[in-house]
């Protein structure tokens, strides 16, 4: 597979990731994102997206899950003829089957990745799993500039099932965890809570774990609220009503208007959990 030119359309934290850690094996690289603030020097920046699929033959999409489908039709009339389209976006696998029917339409090849755990720290070598005919090729292509991709299936849908799966279980323990230590905060029993949680499970560092949940929750609320949705709509697609899922995103989206109204905005992104059930409790109305 021989890619030169590099796109990436949305330019936020996964975004940078992949310009940086991929600049260096492609020709050019070029993005585009809605709001695009502070692009690396080596990044060329485009009017639109028309301008970036014209001119790439990978194009990565890495914007929020709610613009998954909206990307790819945006993008897909421009793509060049055997352009890959590389969906990194958390969505489930119906919406990925009609983003791929677009871009196949026009004459570009469509690849699916779920990727599997959160970007930073791992930077371009975070686990992604790909789908779709071209997915071998393109693992082979992208573990050969560092990555650590897996082709699971010829087929589109099956990379993004096995995520919107996980995710049901990751992102509802983060709220699980945000619901229950605040609570338990509330009432002064957290003392008591956490040492039976370690007594139940104990592989579980649970101050730690802790932390780092209502850091990235609070950091990044409502993009895990819009995949929650994506998740909704694959148990959907699944036959069964997604009560979990819907109560998830309803958990990460309260965190994430609670953040944008300046509630968590004195709490350090490295502080214990306790310093932001504390000021979740202080907004509380009588």
């Amino acid at each position: 597979m021989h890619l030169q030119h590099l796109g990436l359309i949305g330019y936020g934290e996964v975004g940078r990731i992949f310009a940086v850690g991929l600049g260096a094996h492609f020709a050019s690289v070029r993005l585009w994102d809605i709001d695009l603030r502070n692009p690396a020097p080596e990044v060329q920046a485009c009017a639109s997206i028309q301008e970036l699929a014209q001119s790439c033959d990978l194009v990565i999409s890495a914007v929020t899950a709610a613009n998954t489908l909206a990307v790819a039709q945006e993008a897909a009339p421009h793509l060049r003829p055997g352009a890959v389209f590389l969906d990194l976006n958390s969505a489930s696998p119906g919406t990925k089957q009609l983003a791929s029917k677009v871009v196949e339409a026009a004459g570009a090849h469509y690849v699916e990745a779920g990727v599997m755990t959160s970007v930073p720290p791992h930077g371009i070598k975070v686990p992604i799993l790909l789908g779709g005919p071209q997915a071998q090729a393109l693992s082979l292509r992208c573990n050969a500039m560092g990555m650590d991709t897996t082709a699971v299936a010829p087929t589109i849908g099956t990379a993004s099932a096995i995520k919107m799966c996980r995710s049901v279980m990751i992102k509802g323990l983060e709220a699980l965890v945000i619901e229950s230590y605040t609570t338990a905060r509330a009432y002064g029993v957290e003392a008591h809570v956490l040492p039976t949680l370690a007594e139940t499970f104990p592989s579980i560092d649970w101050e730690k774990t802790g932390g780092y949940f209502f850091s990235r929750v609070a950091q990044h609320g409502k993009r895990r609220a819009e995949e929650m949705r994506e998740c909704a709509n694959t148990v959907r697609e699944a036959g069964f009503a997604p009560t979990m899922a819907q109560a998830i995103a309803e958990k990460h989206q309260w965190v994430a208007d609670q953040a944008r109204a300046g509630t968590l905005a004195g709490v350090d992104k490295a502080a214990p959990w306790q310093a932001y059930a504390d000021a979740l409790l202080a907004a509380r109305k009588p």
